[in-house]
């Protein structure tokens, strides 16, 4: 697998039936070193050292220019003994980056810019790569992923979505045929001999999730026999065939995209495989729960914490044990009676529909906050997801059963490299450094940014914000330019544009509703006067290309109408115009009542709320905006480590039984 291009990166290589690194556990004074690191890491790779590596590539273009495409194939051949050899030695990586690079101008009319070969480089390096957003780090990831294929080493190039791998494995396909290298994608239809073959690739593009889902079940399949022998013997004895039991073949070198959303704002929760059982009891028991829960009254039953989670007062559990006399089963365990409430008591008052989820041909369906994206295979646990069936008046699906678990903080670490790219890296500096060891370098822009933003809108209420949104898309449209209107939830979308179907004015809707118009929709974004509405799937790693006619007058104008809990994912909405120096300008419009505000910093907006006027002072949206992702940030980051924690608890504890995932 010439996984000892690797063997100097983080930590030991385990002993198990394919290449992954030993789980990162470092003492105290190791984490305040990193935690020093954070602040210097960013001058690791300084611009004159990268500049020098660009004058090294940029050495070989005048002779790979002269070769014909054949001459081409067999140079990029040619380099697959040599990197054998000497590994990834810097002259051989400036001459694969250059071999790329021709390949590329000539397959899809893209040479890349020596920002991207920057970028490129610190990924190969094992770095993550701040690059402004629109700076193309699809092809930046390209010559990473080609040059650490072409030595041999089985590359993952992880995305936040279905569609993003998809797109981005279609367009890179020539440049990869050309080289002699082959690419898999992974899809969640897609069934196992399908998948083993995606993995068998010399490139994969996958989901996070669907990637960190096929290792549990590869941990499943090999059971407590994980050693090599062991392997070969069981498929030896097992298999005559040959067909192989696991879907992967290592954790060699992982380019993650848009990591900080990866790494950071999907890692608070663990990823759970799980298997459906029927219910035997059906939906009697979550009925009663969700009866009783409506009968108990707030902060005098059950108080809702700033934080989101539900707690029962000592009188709320007097009145429970009251109403649940006469129970049997579980009513007559205090504790089991009380977590079924307290979930009972969020399925109505914590999870709403088209924001947390959505009907969809009778069945709940979750939807990805970070994303705006449906997640059909995905449930709660703990009967939240029958309790909101319930409440929904949808078929009961059957009980989980866990099969296995990890947080994306164990499985990335056990990587041999781990990379990645995003344009909004800073923020997270610390806990990348500290839960990943990835360091983050930023390069610098290709052009200069001509992005204008015109400030923030505070307004007392959602009726009054929906109308300004509604104005300002208005008086964009009739400039010509075309708008982007970004929202938080399905529901907030769909306000949005009745509100602009009452005001007249045509548009188009993206959300978990719309998925299969995304292409559709995105391509036509840019265009002279459209007015396009989204939730988050308009966000990360979405190119809205404009024509020079809207260039001329301006480019896109992006509306804000809700901050998220981070600031991250506003700067990638705002990301969307101004890109590759384009023009573009951005707004925020916002009101008190928005769902951060209210969740993070309600004392504050409620204070703000006794100010004159409908309309509040800039500086007021400023303090308000900071408090609550402050406030968010805090709670978000308590959250993965105690994921973290908890898992790896749940490890030592039934260490007897093997491996906790």
């Amino acid at each position: 697998m010439h996984s000892s291009l690797f063997t100097d990166a983080r930590g030991a290589l385990t002993s198990g039936p394919y290449a992954e690194r030993e789980d990162r556990r470092p003492w105290a004074f190791d984490r305040f070193c990193e935690t020093v690191l954070v602040a210097v890491s960013p001058r690791l790779a300084s611009a004159r050292r990268l500049a020098r590596r660009v004058r090294r590539v940029a050495a070989h273009h005048e002779r790979f220019a002269k070769l014909s495409d054949a001459e081409l194939r067999a140079a990029a051949q040619a380099l697959r003994p040599r990197f054998l050899r000497r590994g990834l030695a810097p002259s051989l990586v400036a001459e694969a980056f250059a071999l790329v690079r021709e390949i590329s101008g000539r397959e899809l009319g893209m040479r890349h810019h020596p920002v991207q070969i920057m970028g490129a480089w610190t990924m190969l390096d094992g770095r993550l790569a701040e690059m402004q957003t629109g700076e193309g780090k699809t092809i930046t990831a390209l010559l990473a992923a080609a040059t650490a294929a072409l030595a041999g080493v089985p590359v993952h190039v992880v995305t936040v979505n279905d569609y993003l791998a998809k797109r981005d494995s279609e367009t890179l396909t020539p440049v990869y045929a050309a080289l002699g290298l082959t690419v898999g994608l992974t899809r969640p239809e897609q069934d196992p001999a399908s998948r083993r073959a995606a993995y068998a690739c010399d490139v994969t593009y996958c989901t996070n999730k669907d990637i960190a889902f096929d290792y549990l079940r590869d941990r499943i399949a090999l059971g407590r026999r994980r050693g090599r022998a062991q392997c070969r013997i069981r498929d030896l004895a097992s298999d005559p065939g040959g067909t192989r039991p696991l879907l992967m073949r290592g954790l060699h070198f992982a380019i993650v995209d848009e990591a900080d959303s990866v790494l950071i704002d999907e890692a608070r929760t663990p990823l759970i495989l799980s298997g459906t059982s029927d219910d035997p009891d059906g939906r009697a028991p979550y009925a009663v729960a969700l009866d009783i829960a409506r009968r108990l009254l707030r902060n005098a039953d059950y108080t809702l914490e700033p934080n989101g989670t539900i707690l029962l007062t000592s009188g709320g559990e007097a009145r429970l044990r009251a109403l649940a006399a006469g129970g049997a089963g579980l009513w007559r365990s205090r504790l089991a009676r009380n977590e079924r409430v307290t979930q009972a008591l969020s399925a109505l008052h914590l999870y709403r529909r088209d924001v947390h989820y959505v009907i969809a041909d009778g069945k709940v369906v979750i939807v990805d906050e970070s994303t705006g994206r449906l997640m059909p295979d995905r449930s709660w646990e703990r009967g939240l997801h029958q309790l909101i069936e319930v409440k929904e008046g949808c078929e009961i699906s059957g009980l989980r059963t866990t099969l296995a678990k990890i947080t994306y903080q164990r499985f990335f670490s056990r990587y041999l490299r781990l990379a990645g790219m995003t344009g909004t890296a800073a923020d997270a500096a610390r806990e990348l450094r500290s839960g990943y060891g990835l360091s983050v370098v930023r390069i610098p822009s290709h052009r200069p940014s001509r992005r204008r933003d015109l400030g923030t809108c505070l307004f007392t209420t959602e009726a009054e914000k929906w109308r300004a949104v509604t104005a300002s898309a208005r008086r964009t449209h009739e400039q010509g330019r075309p708008v982007l209107i970004g929202t938080r939830s399905v529901a907030a979308s769909e306000a949005v544009s009745r509100e602009l179907s009452r005001a007249g004015l045509d548009h188009q809707v993206l959300n978990a509703r719309q998925d299969a118009a995304e292409a559709d929709v995105v391509a036509g974004a840019g265009r002279t006067g459209t007015i396009t509405v989204a939730t988050n799937m308009a966000g990360r790693g979405t190119d809205i290309k404009i024509t020079d006619e809207v260039s001329a007058r301006g480019g896109l104008h992006v509306i804000l109408t809700e901050y998220h809990d981070s600031r991250r994912i506003d700067r990638q909405l705002f990301g969307r115009c101004g890109r590759q120096g384009d023009p573009g300008t951005h707004e925020a419009i916002v009101a008190l009542d928005d769902t951060l505000f209210r969740q993070h910093a309600p004392r504050l907006a409620a204070v703000l709320g006794q100010l004159p006027g409908v309309r509040l002072p800039a500086f007021a949206a400023t303090v308000l905006r900071c408090v609550a992702q402050k406030s968010a940030a805090r709670l978000h980051a308590r959250q993965r480590r105690n994921a973290v924690r908890s898992n790896s608890e749940a490890d030592r504890t039934l260490a007897f039984a093997g491996f906790g995932e």
